[in-house]
């Protein structure tokens, strides 16, 4: 009983170290920093124009110091090979700390901490992630011009889907498909039952 029970951990242990290995870590600021994150100066216009520029999608997730659903997102979400490689390929994206005091230079031009421009998006919780369209009219809000807004923590097939469905632009279809349907669809297509 003693020897199968080592070889199971024996077994289990290098896809527990990987799944550590991609894990976030924290960083002074008291968020999680993932190697697909961006360090810009946040001005959002030239963020746009950046991730454009890399043939990728402009997302603003908000966060804040020992918020429980980020550090889930970040443990066990987030390191999933399937969903940070899905994000590090067709993402641009930039944190927002909730609580912040560094400056952001929002789509309409105004400059105000990153607490304000939360406070002025009407974000509330946290993580809340803001997927940006590829170009933003002229005036708009980084809330007005979101093309969908993931607001808290989902576990790693609901969180693929709705990167997958921003990054297919499928909120621009002239369909019945809004997320919530092609999620349902993307479960059955899983053919477990599972929405993860």
């Amino acid at each position: 009983m003693k020897r199968l029970l080592m070889l199971l951990v024996v077994i289990a242990m290098p896809s527990f170290s990987a799944t550590l290995a991609l894990a976030a870590t924290l960083g002074d600021d008291g968020l999680h920093k993932t190697d697909w994150m961006r360090d810009t100066f946040k001005d959002l216009t030239e963020d746009l124009a950046e991730a454009n520029a890399e043939g990728k999608r402009l997302v603003l997730m908000v966060e804040q110091r020992g918020c429980i659903y980020c550090t889930k997102m970040h443990n066990e979400v987030f390191p999933r090979e399937e969903v940070a490689s899905y994000i590090r390929d067709n993402f641009f994206v930039v944190q927002i700390n909730l609580y912040g005091d560094t400056e952001i230079t929002d789509f309409d031009g105004e400059v105000l901490t990153e607490k304000n421009a939360a406070r002025k998006w009407g974000l509330l919780f946290t993580p809340s992630i803001l997927f940006l369209p590829e170009e933003v009219v002229a005036g708009a809000t980084a809330q007005n011009a979101a093309v969908a807004l993931m607001p808290g923590a989902f576990g790693p097939g609901t969180t693929l889907d709705m990167f997958t469905w921003v990054n297919e632009k499928r909120y621009a279809l002239d369909s019945e498909e809004d997320f919530q349907r092609y999620h349902a669809r993307r479960i059955r297509e899983r053919a477990n039952g599972s929405a993860d």
